[in-house]
Parts: C-alpha cells; structure tokens; sequence
C-alpha cells in the first residue's frame, strides 16, 4: 500500500461525504409506497400516479427503532435507496454492494444534501425512514447529471439507519501493547494523536501494521465497514490528514476491486490503536514519501440486514 492509495481511499470518502415488516406510508399520506420487506430488506419504491409531489421536505418513520438518537454531526452507518419522483427509478443504492455506507451528517462541503441533515436528525438507530426531498433540500437547481438528477427533480429516499457516532465519541478500553518494535513511529497522546518520526527512523520497504494497543472486540473482518479515527504524515512528519477534526469516518474493508490502506485493518480487534507504516511509491524519495498513519478502530458495521440478523 502506497501514498497515493491512502490518498485516493480519503479522496473518495471526500466524494462519497458530499454528496421492512411489509412497512409502507398510509395510503392517504399522499407519500410513495413502500414496499419489499422489513428493515434491513432492499425496498421498492412506488410512486402515487398522477400526483405532484410535495413542495417541502417530508419524512415518515416507517420502523422506529430502539438504538441511540442521531444528531446533527454525527457520522451515521446506513443503507438506503434513492430514487427520482418524476420516474421513479432508482439512482443509487447500498443494498446490491452489500455494506452500508457512512455520512457526516452536516450541511455543505464535505456533508450531505440537506434533506438528510433535516430529515435523520432526531431519528433513532435501527429505524427506517421514508423521505422525500425537494430540489431545494437535495441537488438544487444544478442537479446531479452523473446520476441523472435534474434541478427540477424532487428526491425519494427509503434509509435504513444502522448506527450513529458523535464527534467526540470517546476511544474504547484497550491495553497498551509491551515490547513494541524499535526505529519504528511514536506516537503520544489519547484523542487527536500525535505522529513523529524519529529522526533516522528508516521508511518501510514494505507495509507494515504495528498494534500500539489492544482493543476486546471482535477482530475487524472483510466486506465491512470500519469505522475510525485517523492521523497521517509524512516522512517527514508533515501531516497530510485527519480525522479528528471532523469526527469518526467508514471505511469499507477488504471490498474487492476497492484497494485501501485500511484493508490492513483484517484480523485487528475492534477497539485497538493501530500503526501502518506505507512504503512511497518506487519512482518517489523513500525519505520524504513514505507514510505513517495511527488508526483507531471504533467499530464495525455490516448491511443493515446483517445488523438486524444479529
């Protein structure tokens, strides 16, 4: 794993950011029809026939949930499917990847739309909710032509929500790892680590994942989620990014077709600190490339289904 694929794992996060019992609306809601299972199921949207859709932002609970209330910031874990009212076809969806999806849930650069900022906040985990979002409160009048959104086009939403963190969600209990490997990174303090190199600490040949602390949770799989907190500098010690000013963010792990850095998470226990340590590219200086990245692991999240399921 090299520079560029961590940069480009973090580029795309940025893209990604800005962007049921039988449940369905009542029939005299004037709201699409939802169908296609329970929570965790892939939905159906149904779109009422001949009728405009609604001038403002509209939300329906269709399954509340029992898990913690999700608040403006927070990043939530979810699986959802959207769809356009002037056709009714879908435009995207988590539930054909498999793994759910995480956003920052703030208005803007680096948020989402504000229909999802209005419409979640106050939802509870575990919930699903039906929204539909007009121009105003989704695209605006420049729509989204890659997915084939209109600025005219009002937004159905059916979200399955899965979990949610707070900003300054605290770091889980782990034990400090004994006899760590000389010339390699320190690291010192608890929330918003610092990252040094020492001065002729030689740069990885190869990737290397060094376990700082432990953490007592399940071991980090495959064709999930994580969930963490992250800094990264250089060789140098410049830092190039992080986390902790903008809260937890996802990651999927082990996706295929989807290299990332943090797919050297596998076999880590959630609730550890982790060091990598990401050779530079072949044509670039080792010295001044190569990169250092201190993770901690938060949690971990499957589909919506699979969360359901237990």
């Amino acid at each position: 794993m090299r520079r560029p694929a961590l940069l480009t794992a973090v580029a795309l996060l940025g893209g990604l950011l800005t962007a049921c019992g039988g449940g369905s609306s009542a029939d005299t809601s004037g709201l699409p029809e939802v169908s296609g299972g329970a929570y965790g199921d892939k939905p159906k949207i149904t779109i009422p026939e001949g009728e405009d859709p609604p001038e403002k932002l509209e939300t329906e609970v269709l399954e509340e949930g029992d898990g913690p209330v999700v608040e403006k910031g927070d990043l939530i874990v979810a699986d959802y499917l959207g769809a356009t009212w002037r056709n009714g076809k879908t435009f995207d969806n988590s539930y054909d990847r498999g793994n759910p999806a995480a956003f920052t849930l703030t208005d803007g650069q680096g948020g989402v739309i504000s229909g999802w900022v209005k419409g979640l906040t106050g939802t509870k985990a575990g919930s699903r909710v039906l929204m539909v979002v007009p121009p105003e409160d989704g695209y605006g009048k420049q729509g989204n032509p890659q997915a084939g959104i209109k600025g005219t086009d009002t937004l159905v939403f059916v979200v399955d929500v899965i979990a949610s963190y707070h900003s300054d969600t605290e770091l889980p209990e782990r034990a400090a790892v004994a006899d760590l490997p000389d010339g390699i990174p320190t690291v010192s303090g608890e929330q918003s680590p610092t990252v040094s190199i020492p001065k002729g600490t030689e740069p990885p040949k190869e990737p290397e994942t060094t376990v700082l602390a432990k953490g007592t949770g399940d071991k980090v799989v495959k064709d999930e989620l994580a969930i963490v907190q992250f800094t990264a500098v250089d060789w140098t010690g410049k830092p190039l990014s992080s986390s902790w000013e903008r809260g937890p963010q996802g990651f999927p792990i082990g996706v295929k077709g989807q290299p990332s850095p943090f797919d050297l998470l596998e076999g880590v226990p959630i609730g550890s600190r982790v060091l990598l340590q990401l050779p530079a590219p072949a044509d670039e200086d080792a010295s001044t490339s190569s990169v250092a990245v201190v993770i901690d692991v938060l949690g971990q999240h499957g589909s919506a289904k699979t969360e359901a399921n237990g």
